[in-house]
């Protein structure tokens, strides 16, 4: 799977019983030999994440986006993603329109922005080692979908993961986990 990998969107089975990835919908950004590295998009927590990130002075004037729960590996670092290519700040690029940072001049930025810009603030990530996302494949344990980027910034958490599943023409009603295509 690892050859001509692009970022997609990993969307977990309905019978996935890992807390950290029920209904759960992953970007994920890298799927080489050593192992793969994702966030996912639809935990938000229920503070803002102006007042759960620290920095140095710490934001005082902060908008209202949330902090997303990226998974469960390394709770206390934090991503950005952006929508707008960042232009004073070290980035990736994601796919086009989708651009993922680490860095602390930028993070307060998208903190401190008013409206609240097209951005999403993450802490920890998902990762598998070695063989470890091929064979969750291999069991059909996640559906993959291309990246869309309203998916990304503007369909609620709550209903992102239905509403990528619907968008593959599947009803996550009738999806059952089992090897092979059916």
């Amino acid at each position: 799977m690892t050859d001509g990998f692009r970022p997609t969107l990993l969307l977990s089975m309905p019978q996935m019983q890992d807390p950290n990835f029920a209904k759960a919908v992953v970007l994920l950004c890298d799927y080489v030999p050593d192992g793969a590295f994702g966030l996912v998009l639809n935990r938000p927590t229920e503070l803002p994440a102006s007042e759960m990130v620290r920095l140095d002075p710490p934001v005082l004037a902060g908008n209202g986006l949330p902090l997303f729960i990226g998974g469960p590996v390394q709770p206390e670092r934090g991503w950005i993603l952006v929508g707008e290519q960042p232009a004073e700040a070290d980035f990736r690029t994601v796919v086009d329109g989708l651009y993922l940072s680490t860095s602390p001049q930028l993070l307060r930025r998208v903190l401190q922005a008013r409206p609240e810009p097209r951005a999403r603030v993450v802490a920890g990530y998902a990762g598998w080692g070695p063989g470890q996302l091929d064979e969750e494949l291999a069991q059909s344990s996640w559906l993959m979908a291309d990246v869309q980027l309203d998916l990304v910034f503007d369909v609620e958490a709550n209903v992102m993961w239905e509403t990528a599943i619907r968008r593959l023409g599947a009803d996550p009603l009738l999806l059952q986990t089992s090897p092979g295509v059916h």
